[in-house]
């Protein structure tokens, strides 16, 4: 018993030794009820806010631009300015030689029958004759020249816009490693 009262006086007293003054909280104290004093605040003026001026929408009497009509008027202006006078003859028979791709079509030498000059062209192994005149590659090429060391086609392609549209390709002669 004695034991508890020795521990409990001892606690009372530690309690109340912390709750006493110390002289270095008055100064403190002192210190910082001087700061407060001396402390001006400093707030920056917001800056004025700019006027705002609507926007005016003008185009009130044109045509929305998400309605359905408008695609209707573009698809009418574009078949009106499509280019129908080069367009290819889809309904003719078709040449061998066009069911290949331009690419995958080498030239490999020339012959001479009936005074003409004749094309040799290889796809697959295997080896075609192609003379002027005829048609070539998938894009409706038609060979204009066949020199000794190439093949000038002029292919009919559609471009962007829907018209047809002429380019010139041409197969150069592959020479072979011996």
């Amino acid at each position: 018993m004695r034991l508890i009262f020795c521990l409990s006086l001892s606690l009372v007293l530690g309690a109340l030794s912390g709750c006493g003054g110390v002289a270095g909280q008055e100064e403190l104290r002192d210190w910082m009820d001087q700061e407060r004093r001396n402390m001006r605040p400093t707030v920056q003026p917001l800056p004025a806010p700019r006027k705002f001026e609507p926007f005016v929408y003008e185009q009130q009497s044109q045509i929305d631009p998400f309605d359905i009509k408008k695609l209707d008027i573009a698809l009418q202006k574009l078949e009106s300015s499509a280019n129908k006078g080069n367009q290819p003859n889809t309904d003719r028979r078709r040449d061998p030689m066009e069911a290949f791709p331009l690419d995958t079509i080498t030239m490999v030498g020339t012959i001479v029958q009936g005074g003409k000059r004749v094309a040799l062209v290889r796809v697959n192994r295997t080896v075609y004759q192609v003379r002027q005149g005829e048609y070539i590659g998938q894009n409706f090429g038609r060979i204009t020249n066949i020199t000794e060391t190439e093949i000038t086609i002029n292919e009919t392609v559609q471009d962007a816009a829907g018209d047809w549209v002429e380019r010139t390709a041409s197969l150069q002669l592959q020479e072979t490693a011996k």
